[in-house]
């Protein structure tokens, strides 16, 4: 492909982003008292929120709704034309219906209103067209009007979509404040994957403990420790007192510092060649918490005490590698 036609691809692309940033600057002009009673509607609602649509506006319609979802707002989405077809059936008095309809004329989704309103839910229209049918049947309005699609007909959903995806975004960030919504209930939804990791996995779920953890007195020799070392098949090993409280580590990283000046090392006492008052950190932390430790501080193990004070566990970093951060 030839330098000129890259270049008007490129050009091309970004008038595209022009024309969709254009579409979502837009809407704050088209924003009004509906949008804030939509957020309040939807915060009050004793059943789910049900958010339905057809073609591209219906594929919006199921981000919004899996977005609502994973932060503390019941949601659901139902096809259009599926609920024509015995959906509806999922749709309760105590729900909210959000309907999606650029145009406001979607056949499948018009359908719907008359049944909704004998099922008494309130219906909150997403459209482009304020004097639709959709619009004017339904209890608020959030428009999302935009002059003209990026596609060069004019016809594919595009900037229109993007500014009906922004107002749904706009809508779940209004009611994760309304809710309070912390970091600990985003992880209540998201436990799998590296997001539910970071959030949810804590020290002592992945520590090494037990046999896996060499642990040894300040006044043993450091062949016996290395033995220790080597049959746990771990990188140091924890030195502590007769209270079991940590008073230092001995690594790998120790033994070749010391090796040059002491080559009888193997015969001295640990405590003469151990770190004394490493770091730590307390079995309740995050994992990634301590991941972040052992990247900043450039180390490999962590000794893991628990409330009191006491080593219960040691942490790798190969620990975190292998849990997937």
């Amino acid at each position: 492909m030839c330098a000129k036609q890259n270049n008007e691809h490129i050009t091309r692309a970004k008038e595209v982003f022009d024309m969709e940033s254009d579409a979502i600057l837009g809407l704050k002009s088209q924003i009004n008292e509906d949008f804030s009673k939509a957020v309040e509607l939807i915060y009050n609602t004793k059943g789910r929120l049900i958010i339905t649509g057809i073609g591209k506006a219906g594929i919006i319609g199921q981000k919004i709704s899996a977005t609502l979802a994973s932060t503390g707002t019941p949601s659901v989405w139902v096809h259009s034309a599926e609920a024509l077809h015995g959906d509806l059936g999922r749709i309760t008095k105590k729900d909210t219906v959000m309907m999606l309809s650029n145009s406001g004329e979607s056949e499948e989704v018009i359908k719907l209103i008359p049944v909704l309103k004998k099922i008494g839910t309130p219906i909150i229209a997403i459209t482009g067209n304020e004097s639709s049918t959709l619009a004017r049947y339904s209890d608020l309005l959030l428009l999302i009007k935009v002059n003209r699609e990026a596609c060069p007909l004019n016809l594919a959903p595009t900037t229109s979509t993007t500014a009906m995806l922004a107002m749904g975004d706009a809508l779940a960030v209004c009611l994760i404040e309304k809710r309070n919504f912390r970091k600990d209930d985003f992880a209540l939804f998201h436990p799998g994957g590296l997001l539910g990791k970071r959030l949810l996995l804590k020290v002592k779920d992945i520590m090494r403990t037990g046999k896996a953890c060499p642990q040894a007195s300040p006044n043993e020799k450091v062949r016996d420790v290395l033995l220790k070392i080597t049959q746990a098949r771990a990188g140091a090993a924890i030195i502590t007192d007769k209270n079991n409280k940590l008073i230092g580590i001995f690594t790998d990283g120790d033994l070749r510092r010391h090796l040059e000046e002491a080559p009888d090392i193997v015969s001295k006492q640990v405590k003469d060649v151990m770190t004394s008052c490493p770091l730590s950190i307390n079995e309740e932390d995050m994992a990634q918490d301590a991941f972040n430790v052992l990247q900043s501080k450039k180390i490999d193990e962590l000794p893991v005490v628990n409330n009191a004070g006491k080593v219960v566990g040691m942490l790798d970093v190969q620990d975190l590698l292998k849990a997937g951060l």
